[in-house]
């Protein structure tokens, strides 16, 4: 028996630890997550907010999830607070189910639908509207759990007592107060008497409940707390999936303990736990590249990092077009832009978003774009209004203090920053000077309102009309940006007004591939003669006849296009005939190469 005993430890502990292991690889893979989460996360020092979230039922559960949310400022701290809670739902609930040996294994499974809960948003991470979310649903799983293990530590002859307390902490825990309601009368077997004294208190309480929150939908009051991702054009259903297995799987646990009283169930019990949380996490956990890289350049750029952020451009062979944008703002600021933006890549790659959600740069970085480009009012506009959804998060506050900054209101800036200096870790935060860029850009740009629109094409459609403006920085952004459109007309146009303003320099490589292009092809004219490099040239005509050569009738242009990639990525000819939507040799919009 003591070496049964022995062997059943080992496999119990070993495996604890490999499911440890797992859960640290997760954390540790989306750390920029959490540092996102925390940036994009509302909570607001003061009375006002504290109130506003105890007007609603689980609200208590959601402002300390929203203060605990702050420690994500440095992801390795607020991911060993997220630890420390879930190590004592462990202790807690094997205390609380009367979990023993191998049987406490069971514990792993609340505790990998936790971590689930953390790592499958997705995109979400920018638009969820739920307050306190990251460590609110641990936070009162953890205060269920106490709750249960003080009630199963009393006689039995409390337990209506307990009843009655559980359907008074409604309020306090939402709907894990009706998860402790249903594990209690589970473990405690009431007699039919009881029943109907409990079905009687709820339905008393219920109404009372009802009054108390009338001016609440019925949505913020039934099922308090339950994550919902909803918003008027967004629904995912799948997100609630981990709750619904966790509230399932702390009824069932008092079933599942008496596996363990075999032998041979006493040494699966413990694997299977680990196995089955470890598939249940990885099956359901986001988890994207682009999604990471996007997340780091976005916090990057936040602190005028541009080194570090045309390092990821460099690593990255496919961007997204936040980090295209970013990209273009980091040449902007370290030089050359004309040389360099479409070796980088500007060919925009969608992103992997399986729930659909409608997340764009609008959401992401746009405010941080239209910063840095000197558009202050569509950068104010656009913060307050992602910031109704989401919250007046540090993202929004320090753009907003950076904005009133660059527009010379001081006292307006000292108000956005007495807000950031009363939150964790930013006591002594100060938006960073304003760049001498955004200052050139913001005089020549006539900054009106004109109406915000929800696309990429906007902003590259606004830069593109710069070509009037003296400023040297603005007739570069105005060409670059007539490139991306691919507009003969506008190019022409830019091209006057660089050259007239960066005379006797050198003509940028990206500048002098477009040129070549549209005197080729555009039927323009007007057109001017400037000298170009012989071997720029030559490798203009590779390029058609290698394109010539490739196209077969039949082929998608995405194939030909990736075959033309090897050689010619780098340059603006192929960006203007492969990187945007599927464009047939002749011209004509087709998915594969006319014949």
């Amino acid at each position: 028996m003591t070496g049964k005993s022995k062997a059943s430890g080992v496999v119990l502990y070993g495996s604890l630890l490999a499911f440890i292991a797992f859960a640290a690889y997760v954390l540790y893979l989306n750390q920029e997550v959490f540092y996102t989460a925390h940036d994009r996360s509302e909570f607001i020092f003061g009375t006002p907010f504290f109130h506003t979230l105890m007007s609603k039922p689980f609200g208590l559960m959601r402002y300390v999830g929203a203060w605990l949310t702050q420690l994500f400022v440095e992801p390795e701290l607020g991911s060993a607070v997220l630890v420390a809670i879930w190590v004592l739902i462990f202790c807690v609930g094997a205390k609380a189910f009367r979990l023993q040996g191998s049987a406490s294994a069971l514990m792993l499974l609340p505790v990998a639908c936790l971590l689930t809960s953390m790592v499958d948003l997705g995109y979400w991470v920018y638009i969820s509207p739920v307050r306190g979310y990251w460590f609110s649903q641990s936070v009162g799983y953890l205060a269920m759990l106490l709750l249960l293990w003080a009630a199963r530590s009393t006689p039995r002859k409390w337990h209506l007592a307990w009843y009655l307390l559980g359907v008074c902490t409604y309020p306090l825990l939402g709907w894990f107060a009706l998860l402790f309601l249903a594990c209690l009368i589970l473990f405690g077997k009431p007699s039919w008497r009881e029943l109907l004294g409990i079905i009687l208190l709820i339905a008393i309480t219920s109404i009372c409940h009802t009054q108390l929150f009338s001016y609440l939908r019925a949505d913020d009051v039934e099922m308090a707390g339950f994550p919902r991702f909803v918003t008027p054009i967004d629904n995912t259903p799948r997100l609630s999936l981990p709750f619904w297995v966790l509230g399932v799987i702390s009824v069932l646990i008092p079933f599942g303990k008496k596996l363990a009283d075999t032998p041979l169930t006493s040494y699966l019990l413990p694997l299977t736990s680990c196995i089955a949380g470890i598939i249940f996490t990885s099956s359901l956990m986001y988890y994207d590249k682009n999604y990471i890289d996007e997340m780091r350049m976005v916090r990057l750029a936040c602190n005028d990092n541009w080194k570090e952020v045309l390092t990821m451009a460099e690593e990255n062979k496919k961007p997204t077009s936040t980090m295209m944008f970013l990209k273009n703002i980091a040449l902007m600021n370290e030089g050359g832009l004309l040389d360099r933006s479409f070796k980088l890549g500007n060919d925009a790659t969608d992103i992997y978003n399986p729930d659909s959600v409608h997340v764009s740069l609008l959401d992401i970085a746009s405010p941080l774009v239209y910063y840095n480009y000197g558009m202050m009012n569509e950068a104010i506009r656009l913060s307050y209004e992602n910031a109704i959804q989401a919250g007046f998060s540090p993202f929004y506050l320090k753009m907003l203090a950076r904005c009133a900054l660059a527009c010379g209101d001081q006292k307006l800036m000292e108000r956005y920053t007495t807000l950031i200096h009363k939150m964790p870790f930013y006591g002594n935060w100060q938006p960073a000077p304003v760049t001498e860029k955004v200052k050139e850009l913001q005089k020549s740009y006539p900054d009106e309102i004109t109406g915000v629109e929800r696309s990429d094409s906007y902003l590259v459609n606004s830069i593109s009309l710069w070509y009037k403006s003296d400023s040297k920085v603005a007739s570069e952004q105005a060409l670059l940006y007539a490139m991306l459109r691919c507009d003969s007309r506008r190019f022409w146009e830019s091209l006057r007004s660089f050259v007239r303003l960066h005379m006797n320099e050198v003509f940028p490589l990206h500048a002098q591939e477009a040129y070549i292009l549209f005197m080729d092809k555009s039927p323009e004219k007007k057109r001017m003669m400037i000298p170009v490099n012989q071997a720029i040239y030559e490798r203009y005509k590779q390029f058609w006849k290698v394109l010539e050569e490739k196209a077969q009738p039949g082929k998608t242009v995405y194939t030909l296009g990736e075959e033309m990639r090897k050689e010619f990525g780098d340059t603006y000819w192929w960006y203007n005939v492969f990187g945007r939507k599927p464009i047939s040799i002749n011209g004509n919009i087709s998915h594969e190469v006319a014949s």
